[in-house]
């Protein structure tokens, strides 16, 4: 059988021609999912330079099955926007493209970057074939999607799958349920998710609406970084170097620098808009590095989502945004018609000259007979270090909490987890392993290491010595977490490839404790597999006696990615109702790679539908 790729919201023309092989016959013919209209009918051979002006288009049947008659042709059109069960073909491989006045080979999905837009609606299961017509290994990761019983197409290697290997396949099940908004999907493979990434968005169920005014349109906005150097050479140098990465040369919008860079101005995203709609931005920090400070000169914001779940609505000139989280905000059109600036730049707790301190700009152009000011009005942004901005904004978000989006947060919990997460150095007394420096990162004080088959494959099938499940509920050691001054013994880490088993359907309270090892540093903490409530936040060290009475327990936001603050801690909690093995880590890729990584196994629940599903019979071999 042979599947048919089709674009969501595309317009279909399907022709039905005759043929007399075997004496021809005739074909009630159904097509499942849609109705579509009968525009045009005939016998004999269809003429595709005739027969088209005899269609009717004025007001032609509504069917969802036809009769093709013997030797004869018929034509149906329809819109293709029901995406439930559908299959997406992903092919990665290398192109040329061109930034900054240079051209590099980039590893893309199907020759764009960013990569395509997958679109769906709320429950809906698709499968996506990824190809790996590149020249490295690659897996694919759903972020966001929590994947009921099935952790096999999550994605991050080794811990999930191997991954798939040059010139290979692998399909690839998303089984989307709760996630309503906007959400992404990313390599999960060294650092290649800087080039390999797109957005997902999840539509209301049909017959349901969203619980904002309709917006008149929506565009995605990926924001993103750019490397001159090739991806791989970037990845390489870091581990070889024991220390930070090599600063990006730009940020992008949709993939494009914009007009402050050299050569880059032709290429500038533009976003039209008409005076009095209103627009619904769906926005993804896909950055490999940077939390991002964004705004659009001369107009307000009103967020409406974050990590596909709907905030209480509010209104800000600014958003914070930090790698692997979504946001969504309702633009109105509502000034007087010009060009203006939507510009992003980073937020870093890091020195300047460690971070990329450019600004990336796109250009809103509002449609009409004018001339647009020269240069268009450019907006505020926050310094780069103005840590009260970035997260006041964050402390702004709070679930709906109502009828039709009730919250379901975990009042009492039966399991309670302490987790450090710092920056560590594997030198002691200034000797380092191979006469460098070498940077590591921990939870715990364990640094993750990455085994050589997934973690998954060994839990299911029982194979020894892949990972241990000694992985501590509170750190080994209780101090001043967020002192000025801490000693040198305490930056050095167990290593170690350790899992936290969780019975099936416990309740977690997990408090985020930063520390300020190497002078402490901001972390995007993201869970695979489930969806967490953020209770609570603050700065310094958490207080155990005081800090749970401050807890939100009535309407806070439900995220997967959250951003504990330098030198702070958060609490989240959530239920381990989805059995399988899931991947937590930093999601700025440097502490990643660096081992501020651990994994999670929820043991199976007793019925049937609690239970792990069994494997595809494409797993990629390890």
């Amino acid at each position: 059988m042979e599947e048919k790729i089709l674009d969501y919201n595309s317009t279909v023309e399907l022709v039905f021609p005759r043929t007399n092989l075997l004496k021809g016959s005739d074909h009630p013919m159904q097509l499942h999912g849609f109705s579509f209209y009968v525009v045009g009918l005939g016998l004999g051979y269809f003429d595709k330079d005739k027969h088209p002006s005899t269609y009717n288009l004025v007001d032609p049947h509504l069917r969802n099955t036809i009769h093709v008659p013997k030797n004869g042709w018929i034509t149906i059109i329809f819109k293709a926007n029901n995406p439930a069960c559908a299959y997406y073909k992903f092919v990665v491989k290398e192109v040329p493209y061109t930034r900054l006045c240079s051209t590099k080979n980039i590893l893309t999905v199907n020759g764009q970057f960013p990569g395509p837009t997958i679109y769906v609606q709320k429950g809906d299961i698709i499968f996506v074939d990824v190809y790996n017509r590149g020249s490295y290994n690659v897996t694919i990761h759903w972020h966001g999607v929590r994947q009921p019983r099935n952790p096999w197409s999550d994605g991050p290697e080794y811990i999930t799958q191997c991954p798939i290997q040059p010139g290979e396949k692998f399909r690839q099940k998303i089984i989307f349920t709760t996630e309503e908004g906007t959400l992404w999907w990313h390599a999960h493979s060294e650092w290649s998710r800087a080039t390999v990434h797109g957005a997902m968005v999840i539509y209301p169920k049909v017959g349901t609406s969203y619980p904002f005014p309709e917006p008149d349109a929506e565009i995605p906005i990926i924001l993103g970084q750019w490397w001159k150097e090739d991806i791989v050479m970037l990845y390489e140098t870091f581990l070889s170097s024991g220390s930070g990465e090599n600063v990006s040369d730009a940020y992008t919008i949709n993939g494009q620098p914009g007009d402050l860079y050299a050569c880059s101005k032709q290429e500038t995203f533009k976003f039209k808009v008409e005076k009095g709609l209103t627009y619904l931005l769906r926005i993804v920090n896909s950055c490999i590095s940077d939390s991002i400070f964004f705004s659009i000169a001369n107009h307000n914001l009103t967020v409406v989502g974050s990590d596909a779940s709907y905030l209480k609505p509010f209104e800000r000139s600014i958003i914070s945004i930090t790698p692997g989280q979504t946001i969504d905000v309702l633009l109105e059109a509502n000034q007087s018609p010009n060009h203006y600036y939507m510009a992003a730049s980073a937020y870093t707790v890091v020195f300047k000259g460690f971070f990329d301190n450019t600004t990336t700009t796109a250009i809103v152009e509002y449609s009409g007979n004018y001339t647009p000011s020269w240069p268009p009005a450019f907006p505020f942004l926050p310094l780069y270090n103005d840590s009260q901005a970035y997260d006041n904004f964050t402390k702004s978000f709070r679930s709906l909490a109502d009828k039709e989006h009730p919250i379901d947060v975990p009042m009492e919990t039966n399991t309670h987890l302490f987790y450090t997460i710092s920056m560590n150095s594997l030198c002691k007394n200034n000797v380092c392993p191979g006469n460098r420096s070498r940077l590591v990162s921990s939870v715990n004080n364990i640094s993750f290491l990455t085994p050589n088959i997934d973690i998954l494959q060994a839990y299911y099938y029982g194979i020894p010595g892949v990972f241990g499940t000694d992985f501590p509920s509170v750190p080994s050691l209780f101090y001043d977490f967020t002192a000025a001054n801490l000693s040198a013994d305490l930056e050095i880490p167990e290593l170690g490839t350790k899992a936290k088993i969780l019975d099936y359907n416990s309740t977690v309270e997990l408090v985020f404790q930063g520390t300020s090892l190497f002078r402490g540093s901001d972390h995007p903490m993201h869970l695979h597999g489930f969806s967490f409530y953020v209770v609570g936040m603050g700065l310094g060290n958490f207080d155990k006696d005081n800090d749970p009475s401050t807890y939100n327990l009535v309407d806070p936001p439900l995220q997967n990615t959250v951003h504990v603050p330098k030198n702070g801690w958060a609490t989240i909690r959530f239920r381990a109702d989805n059995p399988g093995v899931w991947f937590m880590h930093c999601h700025f890729d440097r502490h990643l790679t660096w081992g501020m990584d651990t994994v999670f196994i929820v043991k199976n629940g007793k019925s049937p539908q609690t239970k792990l599903l069994p494997p595809p019979p494409d797993m990629p071999p390890c």
